[in-house]
């Protein structure tokens, strides 16, 4: 199993795909679609979240706390061009270097987790 980073557009730290919910779409469909635009990545996103987080976002003159439902992608297809390369970096790590960059520790630990998963096939 490989995780998936790209780096934030403000902070510039490592976070897992993700975007606000979608009018007229699932949260898979959205997971999806976030993938694709964020890091480059085409697949079929689980029915059922992995696990979900909160965060703090920062909005200009506010913060918010956001609450993320985390859906894993079987990646199809990862494409060298993407939308927003050139505002976000993408690294394929380990579970467990992966979880060593995420700031949030709810996060962290689900994607720890995936270092005891069989692999698939």
């Amino acid at each position: 199993v490989e995780v998936l980073l790209v780096t934030s557009n403000t902070t510039r730290r490592f976070i897992v795909p993700k975007g606000w919910p979608m009018k007229s779409k699932t949260g898979r469909e959205a997971a999806a679609q976030e993938a694709f635009e964020e890091a480059g990545v085409r697949g079929e996103a689980s029915e059922k979240p992995f696990g979900a987080y909160a965060y703090w976002k920062r909005l200009s003159g506010a913060f918010v706390k956001v609450n993320v439902k985390v859906f894993m992608l079987s990646v199809d297809e990862v494409l060298s061009d993407w939308e927003e390369q050139g505002k976000r970096a993408r690294a394929w790590l380990s579970p467990a270097d992966a979880a060593s960059l995420i700031d949030e520790p709810e996060l962290a630990a689900r994607v720890l987790s995936l270092a005891d998963r069989p692999p698939a096939g």
